[in-house]
């Protein structure tokens, strides 16, 4: 959990990164840092000190955390980040692997990067004069410029270089050959991202839905951590299927759990916060907001950290109902493949700002560089299964790894949208103001820059985001179904 900010121009650069951060405060419980280079200034705000390095220039800030093998706890990533830099220059960034955004302030360049899945964002500008500016989220840019680039996950950009893509990081995998080895080692790899994560020591919690991911995440969890708690939203006066099946796992462990029932009222109300935090007016995102918002909401007042079962979807084959019309194999996969280079837009973005939007530290598992190169190994057979000619059961593989974990009714269970499954999906409508209807959305079918409107109800986000973003900023709003 941070945000992160940085400027250099004609402004005073620590008067101008001090604004901005406070702009972005929210992803953070600590006191802002700021700190000075020759020609500008960056900032950092967060839960602990391991996204900031105290060894002066180049000085490194990051949001997220590194998958390291050095064992060393009393050194942040942050520090290890910078002896990294020292070594191997930019080319640090193909040697490193976690979920992460950072920045480098050197002596005669600043450097913003971001991992290949890109979970944690990074929005910058370059202005022809050579002002240069970022930040965690583009509000922190509003009093600076009208127009904002996201930078691109697995690149950096350096203000001496410009744009550029950087290698993965190798990972090693276990080895398989048969169906049964696969599903072992995807064991084994998801086993081994949950213990790199509880490792922090910091985490908590772990937002349950009910649906497999994050079942998968608790009970794995709760193995090494058997005081963790879990934490479910759900829609007031409608049980849902998702709480049910949330309940049935949290008696089956024994854990502590925690529910809060989310009211039309507080639908209504987070709407416009909702549009704020996510700096999109897309329909989707702004529905799967609502439910992380109320279960970050529920988390804090309990814990700081918790795992997330985010990022399953994707990379197992979660979206089968969109791919099952595709009769090609291979355009299968590619649409499969799509729709995990677009989450870092919507799914992750709803996913990072609902949680940094009450400042919760938010791990996901599923994330993990392995996990993810695994699930890019994985041929889609595995993922979407054909149990016979009629019937294909999605996220296959990963069922299977866990069943001997969950109840029998959760490991067979299909895929629902968090939403739908809380019962969010089919309130919203309902709050939607009167006057935007269909002959408003035919008089207004895109945005000023030609983004299309989907229904009435993205109108009226359209309207929310119109109160707080320029135009330049509409760029930002990615779209989650490939087919829309």
């Amino acid at each position: 959990m941070s945000g992160m900010a940085g400027y250099i121009g004609k402004e005073v650069a620590s008067e101008k990164v001090e604004q901005m951060i406070q702009a972005i405060k929210h992803r953070g419980s600590s006191k802002p840092t700021i700190e000075n280079g020759s020609s500008g200034a960056i900032g950092f705000v967060g839960a602990n000190s391991n996204g900031i390095n105290g060894n002066g220039l180049p000085y490194v800030i990051m949001d997220g955390t590194l998958v390291r093998d050095d064992n060393k706890k009393e050194v942040s990533d942050a520090d290890y980040l910078r002896e990294q830099y020292l070594k191997h220059g930019k080319r640090v960034f193909s040697k490193i692997s976690g979920s992460f955004a950072c920045a480098i302030m050197d002596k005669n360049d600043y450097i913003i990067a971001r991992d290949h899945v890109g979970a944690r964002p990074v929005i910058y500008h370059e202005s022809p004069q050579g002002e240069f500016a970022f930040a965690s989220e583009a509000k922190a840019l509003k009093e600076l410029t009208d127009d904002v680039e996201e930078l691109s996950p697995g690149h950096y950009y350096s203000t001496k270089e410009g744009l550029r893509e950087f290698d993965k990081c190798s990972v090693t995998l276990p080895e398989w050959e048969t169906t049964e080895e696969a599903i072992r080692a995807v064991r084994e790899v998801m086993i081994e991202a949950v213990k790199q994560a509880l490792s922090s020591g910091n985490i908590e919690g772990v937002a349950l839905s009910g649906g497999l991911d994050s079942s998968i995440i608790l009970a794995v969890a709760h193995q090494y951590n058997k005081n963790i708690k879990a934490f479910t939203s759900t829609l007031a006066g409608n049980p849902g299927a998702d709480l049910k099946y949330a309940k049935m796992l949290a008696e089956y462990l024994g854990v502590e759990h925690h529910i809060y029932e989310i009211t039309q009222e507080d639908i209504k109300a987070v709407i416009p916060d909702a549009v704020y935090y996510l700096e999109s007016f897309d329909e989707d995102c702004i529905v799967g907001f609502i439910a992380n918002y109320y279960t970050s909401r529920l988390a804090a007042k309990h814990v700081k950290s918790v795992l997330v079962g985010e990022g399953a979807d994707e990379l197992f084959g979660g979206y089968f109902r969109e791919l099952q019309d595709i009769a090609d194999p291979a355009e299968k996969e590619r649409v499969g493949k799509r729709l995990l280079e677009v989450a870092y837009n919507t799914a992750l973005r709803r996913l990072d700002r609902g949680w940094m939007s009450n400042s919760i530290e938010y791990y996901a598992p599923f994330l993990h560089p392995a996990v993810v190169e695994i699930c890019n190994r994985l041929p889609m057979e595995l993922k979407c299964h054909a149990i016979s000619e009629d019937y294909i059961v999605e996220k296959w593989i990963l069922r299977e790894a866990f069943r001997d974990m969950l109840p029998q009714e959760i490991a067979d269970r299909p895929k629902m949208r968090f939403s739908r499954g809380v019962g969010v999906d089919d309130q919203v409508d309902a709050i939607v103001p009167k006057k935007f209807g269909e002959k408003e959305l035919q008089e207004t079918p895109e945005s000023n820059s030609g983004i299309h409107l989907q229904s009435p109800k993205e109108l009226y986000y359209y309207r929310l985001f119109q109160e707080h973003f320029p135009q330049g900023y509409e760029g930002l709003t990615g779209r989650w179904d490939p087919f829309k």
